[in-house]
């Protein structure tokens, strides 16, 4: 290349960027990625990455183009195109096509933040969604490489979860688990399980492109698309991943174009057989302010529930963390803590780390009684929001005149059997304990008889004035209002 065609170019880059309708980031995206390839009585060529490329500039940035030819090489001044084709055998390299410049456009801008990386013939180029016709695209996948299913321990509560997002990790976009849907309250995993899977695809198929991504975040890039004017650039960026997590699905309720904008791309993705893993902190039927014909297709796939840990699974989380850690603590004191902090794995590793802090600073052992005394204060907040299950069981039995024994038994005097179903409603609801550490807790009961007794207590709440009025009286007495 001379040194004149160079120098052309980059008089006529100066210009460019002083037009109105080129911001300093669709400079980046568009105008950057050129080469100049020659000058030739009066006759600039140009090459351009792809034939949308060339399209793109033709209806957005013709005039400011035409300006800056026509400055540098006088009136007498054309631009030509040399386009990269893809050649259709892989075989073969790709070759150019010449095209001189054609219609004039309407200017407009383009892109906004560079959060994602495009990369074309040599260059990056920054912009947040895919330009079509570029050979290869390299994709953040803000995925956290902490999370993998060698630090996601398995049990009861999670098992279905878990297997699942293997056979997707193993099988991408091809197996039933299309979309698999991940649900459950705060802390459970969902997040872990999700990017685990994420993770481990990469890890097998580098060239794959895998996005994570939160709803806030999607929802914020929709936002700006619409305020740039580029929604179809948006679209094209999330219609060409392989694996798309979308995590806490429930804040896009109430959002009615978000969700417009997430159905189109969901069924490009689903019948492209990409895969598509969601998360909330409810099942499908619970999200409320979600279009029907999008929370059919969260159906489609694999709704898999993440429970609160049994007492195994919470030390063997435990201990995973120590190991993973380097840190040595008795099994009694791993067991005080698995037994004291019940209702979620971020709370159970939050008081893993201020007990270990609380060690390190007083330079003292994390023996059984030191543990005491550290979580002994957390252990008191938890339980001022959330009751425990021996205190819900006495308040009620002493509300309904009988003992704990009797609400344990395995009597099915009417009576006692409606007191025990109460009592099993205010654990469910309180709690955040998984139906099988609640059957345990009520004399051995399997899960599906907590599920019945919970529902129960619903469906008469809503039907028998007389038995909700004892419900609410119940809740005063539990400080619940």
């Amino acid at each position: 290349m001379s040194q004149s065609v160079q120098l052309v170019w980059d008089k006529c880059l100066s210009i460019i960027q002083t037009q109105p309708e080129v911001t300093p980031q669709s400079f980046k995206t568009w105008f950057m990625p050129i080469k100049p390839v020659r000058l030739v009585d009066c006759v600039l060529t140009i090459q351009v990455p792809s034939q949308f490329f060339y399209e793109w500039l033709e209806e957005h940035f013709v005039s400011a183009l035409r300006k800056a030819v026509k400055s540098e090489l006088g009136s007498e001044g054309r631009l030509e195109y040399a386009i990269v084709m893809d050649s259709s055998s892989p075989k073969n390299k790709p070759f150019t096509i010449n095209i001189p410049t054609g219609s004039v456009g309407k200017p407009s801008e383009s892109g906004s933040s560079n959060f994602f990386k495009t990369k074309g013939e040599g260059d990056d180029i920054k912009n947040p969604f895919v330009i079509p016709g570029i050979k290869r695209i390299n994709v953040d996948s803000q995925l956290n490489p902490i999370y993998s299913f060698d630090t996601f321990i398995e049990g009861e509560c999670n098992r279905l979860g878990r297997s699942a997002g293997w056979s997707v990790a193993k099988n991408s976009g091809r197996t039933a688990f299309n979309p698999l849907f991940i649900y459950g309250g705060v802390g459970l995993g969902k997040t872990h399980l999700a990017q685990a899977i994420g993770n481990e695809i990469k890890n097998e198929h580098e060239n794959k492109n895998v996005l994570y991504v939160s709803s806030e975040r999607f929802t914020n890039q929709f936002i700006e698309s619409i305020r740039n004017n580029s929604i179809n650039d948006f679209t094209n960026f999330y219609q060409v991943i392989d694996v798309l997590i979308i995590d806490d699905i429930q804040f896009f309720t109430g959002k009615e174009k978000t969700q417009d904008i997430l159905f189109t791309i969901f069924n490009t993705l689903h019948q492209s057989n990409k895969q598509l893993i969601l998360t909330s902190d409810k099942a499908p039927r619970d999200l409320q302010g979600m279009e029907e014909r999008l929370l059919s297709r969260f159906k489609w796939g694999l709704s898999a529930d993440l429970q609160v840990p049994d007492f195994e699974t919470r030390a063997a989380i435990l201990r995973q963390k120590m190991y993973s850690n380097g840190i040595k603590m008795s099994s009694e004191v791993v067991d005080y803590i698995a037994h004291n902090i019940s209702s979620n794995i971020r709370e159970l590793e939050g008081a893993l780390i201020s007990m270990l802090a609380h060690s390190s600073y007083n330079q003292q052992s994390p023996d059984l009684i030191f543990a005491k005394n550290i979580l002994n204060k957390l252990t008191k907040n938890v339980s001022e929001v959330s009751l425990s299950i021996q205190s819900i069981q006495e308040m009620v039995a002493e509300y309904f005149e009988i003992t704990v024994d009797d609400l344990l038994s395995r009597t099915r005097k009417r009576e006692i059997a409606q007191a025990r179903q109460v009592a099993i409603y205010f654990v469910k609801k309180c709690t955040n304990m998984s139906l099988k550490s609640i059957g345990d807790s009520f004399g051995g009961r399997d899960h599906t008889t907590m599920m019945h007794s919970y529902k129960t207590v619903k469906d008469l709440i809503q039907t028998d004035k007389r038995f909700r009025d004892f419900i609410e009286d119940i809740k005063i007495k539990l400080k619940l209002e």
